[in-house]
């Protein structure tokens, strides 16, 4: 049954006078994806920072899984159930595939602060960062990769392996910011179908700025321009709204 994960009121993040974020807010569910579109400097990626923590609110609330999160460190947060890409891909170049996403599943274990240690003294916490780390690999379709050095690997890889290691901290709130960015024809078609795949048991905010992948992907759409939403809807009634037309879409969606 589809209920709220994230549930963000009346935001805004203010620098001086300049307001990156204003009065936004925003309903994640589960198996839905919500896509935030707009231009660039519209407030996407200062949207997604204020949801993660990873930069304070000037005002507004977050509640995720059930808790107000509000306030609450980048780290907690992300162990009440939150999980994010980045712009730019953040992963470990001389690590294998398999190092990457274990050392992230071991972020969840009592052993997490003793990131070069295998786990193999505590045999059950060896076994769940193993289970964790293996099925985050099959999610994002990477068991062929295991071996292979991150930094050797695609650009697509790349992308699918950032999301492997945020799906191995088990969260159930997903925003991503741009995962199909300098991507080829064939390697967004590959993520378009992993994200498919991941709504179902996740909730899901997709920033981006590829709107074949949008219209493909999203259930729900905002649309910031200066920090601000201009318009929520659906699809069918983002396409069609003469404000977003004029704004950022253009006549051809």
């Amino acid at each position: 049954m589809s209920e709220v994960l994230l549930s963000a009121k009346n935001l805004t993040k203010r620098y001086g006078g300049l307001a990156a974020v204003n009065n936004v807010s925003v309903d994640l569910w589960t198996g839905r994806v919500h896509a935030v579109i707009g231009p660039n400097g519209a407030g996407k990626s200062s949207l997604t920072n204020v949801l993660t923590g990873d930069v304070p609110l000037s005002s507004g609330t977050v509640t995720l899984c059930g808790k107000d999160v509000t306030g609450w460190s980048p780290e907690k947060i992300a162990r009440q159930g939150m999980g994010r890409s980045y712009q730019k891909t953040n992963i470990f170049l001389p690590f294998t595939v398999w190092e990457n996403v274990r050392l992230a599943s071991q972020s969840r274990t009592p052993q997490a602060a003793r990131w070069f240690s295998d786990t193999r003294g505590n045999s059950a916490g060896f076994s769940v960062t193993t289970e964790r780390a293996t099925r985050a690999i099959e999610l994002a379709g990477l068991q062929h990769r295991t071996t292979a050095i991150a930094g050797t690997i695609s650009h697509g890889e790349q992308r699918q392996l950032e999301i492997a290691m945020s799906l191995a901290t088990e969260p159930r709130v997903l925003l991503l910011d741009e995962p199909l960015a300098g991507m080829g024809v064939a390697e967004a078609e590959r993520m378009v179908e992993l994200l498919l795949k991941l709504k179902k048991d996740h909730a899901i905010m997709l920033v981006e700025h590829d709107m074949d992948a949008v219209f493909a992907l999203a259930d729900q759409l905002t649309v910031m321009v200066d920090g601000q939403v201009i318009a929520s809807g659906t699809p069918a009634e983002i396409r069609a709204d003469a404000n977003v037309q004029a704004a950022y879409l253009g006549e051809e969606h």
